[in-house]
């Protein structure tokens, strides 16, 4: 009989759902306040260095336990997959840029409003998923399905809904899965 072993088979998503977490536990202990100062992109001065922070840390932010789920439970689900596809270190790169264009998307075009959450890299997740089959040449079914079903939802509700939900984070998050899914496709071929 084989003994079970727990593997420890995605150090990059476990790891940002683990400080995701611990930053949410932190927020609850600070009354909001380190999440405000330190995991929310908003418009502020680019002479304070906390700008800069708050570009990368927003996507470890979220709002209470149920945004913190919503957004986990698609990472766990998606992640693991690309980080064995495309490595740690590539998932890494793409999570950090990921971040960077939300993060300054959000800080230029939407100066009244403030960002937080995880679910622009969980897009990006989602729609880089869908390269996982591509092969010589052809644009895999899935990933048009995906893109237009996941980003034609988020334009409608755009135009349609006026909620806390961000829906450009989506769309942008979406189209870094686009552009990290042609890019890996390609230097894997090389």
């Amino acid at each position: 009989m084989k003994k079970l072993v727990i593997r420890f088979n995605a150090p990059v998503v476990l790891l940002f759902a683990l400080l995701s977490l611990l930053v949410l536990l932190l927020d609850g202990w600070t009354g909001g306040v380190s999440t405000t100062r330190f995991f929310c992109v908003y418009r502020s001065s680019l002479a304070d260095p906390l700008t800069y922070v708050r570009f990368f840390g927003h996507v470890l932010g979220h709002s209470g336990y149920s945004h913190y789920m919503n957004n986990m439970l698609l990472l766990l689900l998606v992640g693991p997959g690309l980080e064995e596809k495309y490595g740690s270190r590539n998932l890494l790169m793409t999570i950090l840029v990921t971040a960077l264009v939300t993060g300054l998307v959000q800080f230029i075009f939407f100066p009244g409003t403030a960002l937080l959450g995880a679910s622009g890299v969980v897009f990006m997740m989602i729609v880089l998923n869908s390269f996982t089959e591509m092969r010589r040449g052809g644009i895999p079914l899935t990933m048009l399905l995906v893109v237009a079903l996941y980003l034609g939802n988020e334009v409608v509700d755009g135009l349609s809904e006026s909620d806390n939900i961000s829906q450009m984070t989506h769309i942008v998050g979406g189209l870094c899965g686009v552009v990290f899914g042609f890019t890996l496709a390609r230097a894997k071929k090389r």
